[in-house]
């Protein structure tokens, strides 16, 4: 193999498929980033068998070949290296790559791309086509409410149903569940109804950079995973078994009370209680109060207390149709979701102090978040 490639470029996809390499393996291929040249390009792809990420860049290719290299030597070194060309030459007898940039001369240990575990290619048909500036929002308001408990691996998961031009992304994690739907360009033939690791989601939502490039999913038969192709870039990922809970079951049907507040002074609000509340169990009170008349002024009440640090309290003007209410929160928990929130205003709707809250975007129905209450001490 004989290659030259421009340092940025090889950099990069470095950066993008170093995120699927095992940091513990008792395999020590696994450790290391495939590079094979590939029809003029170069190919870089990382597995750790659950997840596998595979980068193509531009090159000039002037001996065909691949090989293993380790990750974190290999990354280091090309960061470092002046921003020009990068020459690699791999000798296959003793499986040693040199690598070249301006005046540095280096030679890395490799392991016979032989030794690496095949990763699927994607079948071109029935494959769904996703519009990614969509598609990276949902991820971004969904997948951040996913458990990251080992105990219950389907919550580690994100739902994701298509039927006929709907999509539908839901997460939970027992305390919260987060629900975000979507229009397709285009209908289904078939119905998709699968639950997908939250990490691989996260990844394709860092790899797909380009708003104007679609995103490619397709789920090869009976083989448990998922691929996801943009651009010059392919994700491949083991789909989590088990039933996911019935989250329609979650959502209150009513409300007693429904705060309507600005999304920036809530979220502002929400950060300082954090500072006090973080020392404890992130507890915050919400103390809604009934406005006088009907869309009359009022105002919420937060506050949080810690023994270490002191207490913290901040009035935030609101609109609050129905009942006032006193309810405790995870501030940390409605932090998250605030920043998510892409409205200018958000509804929190509440029945009662042990019953949960619901925030909803002002002005947009494709997005809603169920947070239980906390324990008033």
């Amino acid at each position: 193999m004989k290659v030259t490639v421009l340092q940025e470029n090889l950099a990069r996809g470095l950066s993008v498929v170093s995120r699927a390499v095992s940091p513990r393996s008792t395999l020590p291929v696994l450790s290391n980033i495939l590079i094979a040249t590939d029809e003029g390009r170069l190919r870089l792809s990382a597995t750790n068998l659950e997840l596998g990420i595979t980068c193509w860049i531009a090159a000039r290719i002037d001996e065909e070949g691949s090989t293993t290299v380790p990750a974190r030597t290999f990354s280091d070194l090309v960061n470092t290296l002046p921003g020009d060309q990068v020459q690699l030459k791999l000798d296959t007898k003793t499986q040693n790559l040199h690598v070249q940039g301006g005046s540095s001369n280096n030679d890395i240990k490799c392991i016979d791309a032989q030794e690496f575990p095949p990763l699927p290619t994607p079948e071109s048909d029935g494959s769904i086509q996703l519009n990614v500036g969509d598609f990276k929002e949902m991820i971004q308001q969904v997948a951040f409410a996913a458990s990251t408990d080992e105990s219950r691996p389907v919550l580690m998961g994100v739902l994701v149903n298509i039927e006929k031009d709907k999509l539908t992304m839901a997460a939970a994690d027992g305390f919260r569940l987060s629900v975000r739907k979507a229009q397709l360009s285009q209908s289904v033939s078939k119905a998709v109804n699968v639950v997908i690791p939250a990490r691989a989601l996260n990844e394709l939502s860092r790899a797909a950079s380009d708003p104007e490039e679609p995103i490619y999913m397709s789920l090869p038969k009976n083989r448990g995973q998922v691929l996801f192709r943009v651009k010059d870039v392919e994700i491949v990922s083991q789909l989590i078994d088990g039933t996911f809970p019935d989250y329609q079951q979650i959502i209150p049907r009513s409300y007693k009370s429904r705060t309507l507040v600005s999304t920036a002074s809530l979220l502002k609000a929400c950060k300082q209680a954090e500072i006090f509340a973080r020392e404890g169990s992130n507890v915050a009170r919400f103390d809604i109060k009934q406005s006088n008349g009907e869309m009359q002024p009022s105002e919420v009440e937060i506050s949080a207390t810690s023994e270490e640090t002191g207490k913290n309290e901040t009035i935030v003007e609101a609109t609050v149709d129905g009942s006032g209410v006193l309810i405790a929160f995870n501030v940390k928990f409605l932090r998250e979701v605030l920043e998510v929130v892409k409205t200018p205003n958000v509804a929190l709707e509440t029945s009662a102090a042990n019953a949960p809250g619901v925030i909803k975007p002002v002005g947009d129905e494709n997005f809603l978040h169920v947070i239980m209450p906390m324990h008033l001490g």
